[in-house]
């Protein structure tokens, strides 16, 4: 144990010390201190005024200027964006401006924008109806030339077919009246002229028919370019349209349904001297309004062109501004002193620079009272943060996503750093799928620069946050793939030659029967002459699911030592004896012996069924155990080892709570106070500790608790070592799969003389492994890393109940879209 105590810490292993402080601030250097304070953001304020509502607060004045002005911001984004323009990604170099100036600058081009926007949008609806109306002149111009014509032509039919009767007359019909009008009917016959969107025109027409009862006629024919649509901006085909008419009911119907159907109408005159004339004066008026509308839109890109190149500066302005007013917010206000009182964590190593920065702020304040900052105790508990860089920001966040660690609690993303992409290379384990991860992690490194500075992709940004797990996933899975002796499914004579030839030189199979081993075994991985081999599935079988059992021991005792380093960090004399005692014992009995079985049963050869000796080991241990003995004095140490398991369930269960009964009575009756005055188990980190249920100690829910705990674990370590066995059906399963492409699509295809065929056969392949093995496969290999990383090994020693440090910090903001 001192051995151990005197090793050196580990930077990572534990989360930065954190402590808790008190700022008292001069109102006069108030905003300037948390104005730097942000840039160095390393301090996470306390929310001192959390009973307040937003509206009670001190600065609410400022915060509600910073929300106005940042949505003015916004209409100039989005003025910018709908113009086609790009703001500067690099802000100019424009002199330092007060906020109050930035105010009154932002207020006077919103104006000008709103005025030139108005007067733009008066023009382009003029211009528009004018172009409608240019477009119904043209149009209904021909239908009302042709009318005579067409009534000419279909008169005489009418004369022959229907004008017989006598009383035919009373009852003709609109159409009838237009081809054959007589003295009293022709001065009523009317029109109205119009243009409609186009997606409308059947329904418009059927709805005519319909409240007219037939009795119009209706003319269409498609305008010549295209309509600006008033409210959606976008550029619609129009139809012009020509109704002819009986009758002041008929009109007024008519023009009902026009303004129903958002169709407009435009007096034609049907004298085609007028026409002509009408059609010059709105030809001339249009080419006046295209110019003062290009004029307009030039001055108003200008006036963008020139907001977009500070916008950025501007939008990161003040969005640090109603940083800083909210945080000025959580501080208490102090009438009387005329001070602001502040509290929150700060790393421990972070003091001088705090102290450096608020000493800036009250030399640039020109205040002659300094900021008051000093250490304060408190029962509450300190959050939790890791200091990363670009390489571990994403192991950690892998277990972040689990859950935040408690305060000083040991962090498994030490290790997820190698043990993550091992798992995932050993269900993934093809030296030629990894080198094509290494080349997608090595492009994704190379051009981390440019990418950093691009939205990206759900999908490419997953990625490019995890390109340096994707390196090192590439890096373990040609590791692997070269011990498995898998490049693409195919096997290579890397390493020298098979140690089995044939028998004899007659032997025709040699790839399935009659090999024999005549040299050394093949010096690393996987011997090639298995490949294709009649034993090659049993053989890899046996292989990769004793090698998941032993990846799973490990792993699972690497935990269990994680809880020993915890209890020894806090203090916990009870855990160690009560809970890590026994649970390396109970694991180890059952799933180490059986870890310890495979490797003598690879290292003696021996044919023992391991299945009947672990099975026989409970149901009679005292049975001899015949040809499944490995080595001398095996029953007898399976007959301790299967005690001791049994012994360590009522050791986990037992003993802990009863102590924690005792010690808290102890302690109240004054007769223990000096041995736990020397503990410094936080009150946060041990959840059964006496300190912690001193006056609300609740035997029953320790009991019950610590039973929960010692049952799951118990049927844990059961469930848990054959989870590992997913690593061994992953890793078959991605190797029959890659097979299957091999031989079935590629193979087949290249069987053929026909190159079409072998183009086919060929990308019909790349597109398989690209989509299937390198897309699927890999985020299911993924997923069950995930799995046995969050579940099978943390959960031996990982609460994951802490909440993060978040520092108020203007780095934060840079990037924060609102």
């Amino acid at each position: 144990m001192e051995f151990i105590d005197r090793l050196p810490s580990m930077d990572l292993m534990r989360s930065e010390k954190m402590s808790f402080v008190q700022l008292i601030f001069p109102v006069e250097s108030a905003h300037r201190a948390v104005s730097y304070l942000g840039e160095i953001g390393l301090l996470q304020f306390k929310d001192l005024n959390d009973s307040k509502s937003p509206f009670q607060r001190t600065f609410v004045n400022q915060v509600k200027r910073c929300g106005e002005m940042s949505r003015k911001l916004r209409f100039f984004k989005d003025q910018i964006s709908k113009a086609g323009l790009a703001s500067s990604a690099h802000p100019g170099m424009q002199p330092d401006i007060e906020l109050e100036d930035l105010e009154i600058r932002l207020s006077e081009h919103e104006t000008e924008l709103i005025e030139m926007n108005a007067n733009s949008e008066k023009l382009r609806q003029t211009y528009n109806e004018l172009l409608e109306f240019k477009m119904v002149l043209n149009k209904a111009g021909e239908f009302l030339v042709t009318v005579p014509n067409h009534s000419t032509t279909q008169e005489r039919e009418l004369d022959e077919n229907v004008f017989l009767k006598d009383d035919y007359v009373e009852n003709a019909s609109l159409l009838e009246e237009q081809m054959h009008p007589g003295p009293a009917m022709q001065p009523s016959l009317r029109f109205i002229s119009g243009i409609i969107s186009k997606s409308k025109v059947l329904r418009f027409e059927r709805m005519l028919f319909r409240a007219t009862r037939g009795n119009m006629l209706f003319n269409q024919a498609t305008a010549e370019g295209y309509v600006a649509d008033p409210i959606s901006g976008e550029m619609v085909e129009k139809t012009v349209f020509v109704v002819f008419f009986s009758g002041e009911q008929a009109k007024n119907k008519i023009l009902k349904i026009c303004e129903a159907f958002s169709a407009n109408c435009y007096p034609v005159p049907e004298d085609i001297t007028k026409q002509r004339h009408i059609t010059q004066e709105v030809s001339a008026r249009l080419s006046e309004l295209e110019t003062t509308l290009d004029a307009g839109t030039r001055h108003r890109d200008k006036a963008l062109t020139e907001i977009g190149f500070y916008l950025r500066k501007w939008i990161i302005m003040v969005r640090k501004e109603k940083a800083v007013y909210d945080t000025l917010n959580m501080l208490n206000f102090d009438v009387t002193k005329k001070c602001l009182v502040g509290e929150g964590w700060c790393p421990t190593f972070a003091k001088p620079q705090i102290q450096d920065a608020l000493q800036r702020a009250t030399i640039d304040s020109n205040t002659q009272v300094g900021i008051i900052f000093h250490m304060m105790d408190t029962m509450e508990s300190p959050p939790t943060y890791f200091k990363t860089n670009n390489f571990t920001s994403a192991y950690q966040e892998i277990v972040d996503a689990y859950g935040f660690a408690r305060y000083q609690e040991a962090n498994p993303a030490v290790y997820t750093v190698i043990t993550f992409p091992f798992l995932f290379a050993v269900m993934f384990g093809d030296w030629g799928h990894g080198l094509c991860l290494l080349i997608g992690a090595l492009i994704l490194i190379a051009q981390e620069r440019k990418l950093a500075s691009q939205k990206l992709g759900s999908f490419l940004e997953m990625a490019f946050g995890g390109r340096y797990v994707l390196l090192l996933m590439s890096i373990f899975s040609i590791y692997c793939g070269l011990i498995y002796n898998e490049f693409f499914s195919v096997p290579f004579h890397i390493f020298g030659q098979s140690a089995y030839r044939c028998r004899d030189t007659q032997c025709s199979e040699a790839r399935t029967i009659g090999l024999i081993k005549y040299r050394d075994p093949y010096p690393f991985g996987l011997d090639p002459s298995w490949r294709g081999s009649r034993s090659e599935l049993p053989f890899l079988n046996s292989l990769k699911m004793k090698m998941s059992i032993l990846f799973g021991v490990t792993q699972m005792n690497l935990g269990i030592i994680m809880s020993y380093f915890n209890a020894r960090f806090f203090g916990s004399s009870i855990d160690v004896r009560y809970q890590f005692i026994p649970q390396m014992i109970f694991l180890n009995s059952l799933f180490g012996y059986l870890a310890l079985l495979i490797v003598i049963k690879w290292c003696t050869g021996s044919q023992a069924d391991l299945y009947h000796v672990m099975i026989y080991m409970f149901l009679s241990p005292t049975d001899d155990l015949g040809d499944n003995q490995l080595f001398p004095g095996q029953r007898p140490l399976q007959i301790v080892l299967l005690l001791l398991a049994f012994v360590a369930v009522p050791w986990m269960l037992f003993p802990k709570p009863f102590i924690l009964k005792k010690q808290h009575s102890e302690r109240f009756q004054g007769r223990t106070y000096g041995m736990l005055g020397t503990s410094e188990m936080d009150l946060e980190v041990e959840p059964d500790s006496a300190r912690q249920h001193h006056e609300d100690f609740n035997f029953s829910e320790v009991f019950v608790h610590q039973m929960i705990h010692s049952i799951e674990f118990v049927l844990g370590a059961v469930s848990n070592t054959a989870s590992y066995l997913r690593l061994w059906a992953l890793s078959l399963a991605h190797s029959e799969l890659s097979t299957v492409f091999y031989e079935k699509v590629l193979l087949l295809a290249w069987g053929y003389d026909n190159p079409a065929i072998r183009l086919v056969g060929l990308l019909v392949f790349v597109s398989a492994t690209a989509s299937v093995l390198l897309g699927m496969e890999t985020l299911s290999a993924l997923l069950h890393a995930l799995r046995l990383h969050w579940v099978e090994f943390q959960n031996k020693f990982y609460y994951g109940d802490g909440y993060k440090f978040k520092p108020f910090a203007f780095s934060t903001l840079a990037d924060e879209e609102e």
